[in-house]
């Protein structure tokens, strides 16, 4: 009797401290959320988990519309993608990602994305509470969910029959220990070792697999939990998680017993594992579980996008707060008008102090200015601006009105040693692919840095001209930084001109970083090596020559 009431004061005891520890772990998440919500994420990514993270936009991915690799890599998109990561789940940071690389055309749907960051930014109390449920969830830091849960309905099931036999051996050696005690503690000891170790090699085999299974048991609590929130700004998502919770009634049964939910150190969760590991009850039911994933695959990822499209929506609304200011773009289609594009004060996310600009155009720009003088950053703010406005629909500037746009570049270009191509032959794939995809339906929005660089003078003005006039005929808006002043001139006719500059003052060279209209005046390289430290003769002769070619047009042949 005392055994009975001491073992019953213990459990009582055990329940009080983990319901106590409960209530604490939900105060420190909700502490959490709160100290994070506005403020820049702080992760660290390698490029392994950008991998696990794009898995999901590469089963999505299309060939026209979609932002390219070039174009992403250019615009250092995975720094911004990071800088607006703050979900709090693998679904959410997984679709955040294929959001961002899918511009969005369609007016409805962005305004349906701005209504609810706009709620998730205006009511505190019911964004902690779907924050949390999501932050349950939790992330998966070496695999991908969606690729893993995909990879899960395809897999077939192996027998059972050796784990069947696993648990008749030890059935049979715990009965013989009341027939002949040493001879059957001594099989029941041999044959436990045995199912630990068979176990341990058939669970390696399927740790991914057992992985998702616990991640989708999280979303499926989380699921329900947030049907319970009395939120009605969220009835048509809750509607849809409704639906397809329906399907997962009977996988849940049960499914305590394959892989726990969460890894909390609970005592009966530790004594659950032995009983995994000597009966192999789990690997039972994993198999038996698959057949059930190949017939609901289509209802566990509706589940997938929704919860994660909610998670991605927070952490853009939080995006929000963290910058100085920002606006709802204004977007358009074209309706057999002329591409436009026209902002007020927009700037990049990534500098700090960044100095805004505006621009309004509807015929192709060319941009002239010394280095360092702020050509790149500008048309990087416009193209980032661009995706932002038709994924987030936020635009980081006063005022933001444009077409739809497809958006491509052709910036941040290197040599491939491994595909033994030069620079050049990079350069002139890249703005190829630009000029392959102005004929779609919608108009382009492309940006090039210094044309044709990786060759000779003579041939990449000739060539880089004609490349630009060639956009400007097709339905296409292009922002083009260069240092030929030459294609100033000779695209006048179908390109406005603009122009970054800078002043020397004594030993230093100070740059405004503001956009100015007409093609760049000044002449400070050869000022710039004075600056540096270059000899006077240098200089003297460097002048020179470049006075003569001015006045001559040719170039004078040194001795």
């Amino acid at each position: 009797m005392d055994l009975i009431f001491y073992l019953l004061a213990v459990t009582i005891g055990l329940l009080i401290y983990y319901a106590a520890n409960g209530h604490m772990q939900r105060k420190h998440y909700i502490e959490r959320l709160k100290r994070e919500w506005g403020t820049v994420p702080e992760s660290d990514y390698t490029s392994e988990k950008m991998e696990v993270v794009k898995a999901y936009y590469l089963t999505q991915k299309e060939d026209y519309t979609d932002i390219d690799d070039i174009t992403w890599n250019d615009l250092d998109m995975d720094e911004i993608y990071q800088r607006i990561n703050n979900t709090q789940s693998s679904l959410g940071e997984e679709y955040l990602y294929a959001l961002l690389r899918k511009p969005c055309f369609d007016p409805a749907e962005l305004e349906e994305r701005n209504r609810l960051m706009e709620f998730f930014q205006r009511d505190e109390a019911a964004r902690l509470k779907v924050q949390e449920k999501l932050l349950k969830i939790g992330k998966l830091r070496r695999i991908s969910a969606f690729e893993y849960a995909d990879k899960l309905c395809n897999k077939e099931p192996k027998s059972n029959l050796p784990h069947y036999l696993s648990i008749l051996c030890v059935l049979f050696s715990f009965a013989l220990i009341f027939i002949n005690p040493a001879v059957g503690v001594g099989l029941l000891l041999f044959f436990s070792i045995f199912n630990i170790v068979t176990y341990l090699r058939y669970k390696t085999d399927l740790e991914n697999y057992l992985l998702i299974i616990s991640f989708q048991l999280r979303l499926l609590d989380a699921s329900e939990k947030l049907l319970k929130l009395d939120i009605p700004e969220l009835m048509e998502y809750k509607n849809r998680l409704a639906d397809d919770l329906k399907a997962f009634k009977r996988y849940k049964r049960g499914s305590s017993i394959v892989v726990a939910r969460n890894i909390s150190g609970n005592p009966f969760e530790i004594l659950l594992d032995y009983y995994r590991m000597t009966t192999h009850h789990d690997l039972i039911k994993f198999n038996n579980m698959i057949g059930f994933f190949k017939k609901n695959r289509e209802a566990m990822f509706r589940l997938f996008k929704t919860v994660g499209f909610l998670d991605s929506m927070t952490a853009a609304a939080s995006f929000r707060e963290t910058v100085d200011y920002y606006c709802i773009p204004k977007l358009y289609h074209c309706n057999n008008q002329k591409p436009r594009l026209s902002v007020t004060d927009v700037y990049h996310p990534l500098i700090e102090n960044a100095v805004p600009n505006s621009i309004t155009e509807d015929r192709c720009t060319l941009i002239t200015g010394s280095n360092a003088s702020g050509k790149s950053t500008f048309i990087k703010s416009l193209a980032v601006n661009q995706i932002l406005s038709q994924t987030i629909y936020t635009s980081l500037s006063r005022r933001f009105e444009s077409n739809y746009f497809v958006i491509y570049s052709s910036m941040a270009l290197t040599d491939s040693i491994l595909n033994n191509e030069s620079y050049f032959i990079v350069e002139i794939k890249s703005l190829k692919r630009i000029l392959n995809n102005t004929k779609g339906k919608y108009p382009m929005l492309c940006f090039i840095d210094e044309v044709l660089r990786g060759t000779n003078t003579l041939e990449r003005i000739a060539a880089s001209s004609r490349i630009l006039a060639s956009l400007s005929d097709e339905n296409a808006l292009c922002f083009a930084a260069t240092h030929d002043i030459e294609l100033t001139y000779i695209l006048e006719n179908c390109y406005s001109n603009y122009h970054f500059r800078e002043k020397i003052e004594g030993d230093r060279v100070l740059f405004d970083y503001k956009l100015y209209r007409n093609r760049a005046v000044t002449k400070n390289a050869i000022k710039l090596l004075k600056l540096m430290g270059y000899s006077e003769s240098i200089i003297k002769e460097a002048e020179e020559a470049a006075d003569e070619y001015l006045r001559t047009g040719e170039w004078k042949v040194l001795e």
